[in-house]
């Protein structure tokens, strides 16, 4: 089957399923719109349940009856986005706290509540070591200089109290993000993988159509502008997919339910980002090549032809990464089905193609660096998504 067939083939399926993307668009940001409305409601229960419990704990024993300082604490460690954020930031909360207190304490005995007190403490927390971030040392600095008073008159319990609040409600908030409902982002990451997917097969699909049609030369720039800004999407599904292997730390619903091992796509997203990799080469080798000056250095129409399939395969392999895990086609073929199916063809025009130029087929004498770009990257490409298919 020529390749101008198969493409008028797929232009037809495209034009005629074109409100499937825009439905489907819709159907997400539906959904996102409900995830939001939903975790405000569970911040809000945990947000509630925190200051209540912290409350009911440190009222009887807090100067005045009013914890304050406990539930803002426990607010803070409750909506932590993460379990694991809830302890460590916990941690870096009380230590930051008991050297502020420290602080306004030394200074109190040596000058008292003066102004001299509140210069040296900012002067001694601006240089409070390389290592501290500007937040510990605001937080440092902030605390030292509330509590310069209340250490004055009280220093004992000026240190004790404020020091045991922290401690209260930071062990009420961490105790409460773990239990009530701990934060996970796991359909943020398979949503970001997804939309990344999604837009390296769309390139690829596109990269293969024009080559088809010998539209090289109009749109290969623009090809190049699109794999150039796949790096936002890359970026965005990186940090996506880091925050979702981080809320399954400590996570007490992986712990009761058992269910939370290997759901991250961080594997599809290494293959993305490497298959990514490899359409930008193709990108740019083929952006250079359709303004190259030299006559001999342009690729012939044989071989174009033969890659243009490829790259439609590769790119259908791809997409594969942004199907739902159970949703099968017309067919009844499973994803990884279809993903194995399309690497074979793909592996096989490869075949065709490096015989070809083994052959000598396809080759002019001044291509031979462009034909050896672009069949090394697509080697790389093809060889990420079997390891893919494999694990």
């Amino acid at each position: 089957m020529h390749a101008s067939t198969i493409t008028r083939g797929r232009q037809a399926t495209e034009h005629k399923s074109a409100p499937a993307p825009a439905a489907s668009a819709a159907h997400r940001l539906a959904d996102g719109l409900r995830a939001h409305r939903d975790g405000h409601v569970v911040h809000g229960v945990k947000t509630l349940i925190a200051a209540l419990i912290t409350w009911g704990i440190a009222a009887g024993w807090s100067p005045g009856g009013h914890p304050y300082l406990a539930v803002a604490t426990a607010l803070v460690m409750a909506n932590a986005s993460t379990v694991y954020q809830s302890v460590t930031k916990a941690v870096q909360n009380v230590g930051g706290r008991v050297a502020g207190l420290i602080l306004a304490l030394t200074t109190a005995r040596l000058l008292g509540p003066t102004a001299a007190a509140v210069t040296v403490i900012v002067v001694i927390a601006v240089l409070a070591g390389p290592r501290r971030t500007t937040d510990d040392r605001l937080q440092i600095a902030s605390t030292a200089v509330i509590a310069l008073a209340a250490t004055a008159s009280d220093p004992v319990g000026g240190l004790v109290a404020p020091v045991l609040e922290t401690l209260v409600g930071a062990a009420v908030g961490i105790a409460v993000n773990a239990l009530v409902l701990p934060p996970l982002y796991l359909e943020e990451s398979d949503s970001a993988v997804r939309d990344l997917a999604r837009a390296v097969g769309t390139l690829l699909h596109e990269m293969g159509s024009g080559l088809a049609g010998r539209r090289l030369t109009d749109e290969a720039h623009a090809w190049l502008h699109q794999a150039r800004s796949l790096e936002k999407r890359l970026t965005h599904a990186q940090e996506r997919v880091q925050q979702a292997d981080e809320s399954l730390r400590w996570n007490t619903r992986c712990v009761t339910h058992g269910r939370c091992g290997g759901v991250t796509y961080r594997e599809a997203f290494r293959t993305l980002r490497g298959v990514s990799i490899q359409v930008r080469g193709i990108a740019r080798t083929l952006a250079d090549n359709a303004h190259d000056d030299h006559v001999d250095h342009h690729l012939g129409h044989q071989f174009l032809e033969r890659y243009a399939e490829t790259l439609q395969l590769a790119g259908s392999a791809v997409q594969v990464f942004a199907a739902p895990r159970t949703l099968e086609d017309a067919s009844g073929a499973a994803p990884r089905e279809r993903l194995r199916g399309a690497i074979e063809r793909a592996l096989d025009w490869h075949d065709t193609m490096t015989d070809l130029i083994g052959r000598g087929t396809l080759t002019k004498p001044g291509a031979w660096h462009v034909y050896g770009s672009l069949m090394t990257d697509l080697e790389r490409l093809l060889a990420d998504l079997d390891h893919a298919h494999a694990h």
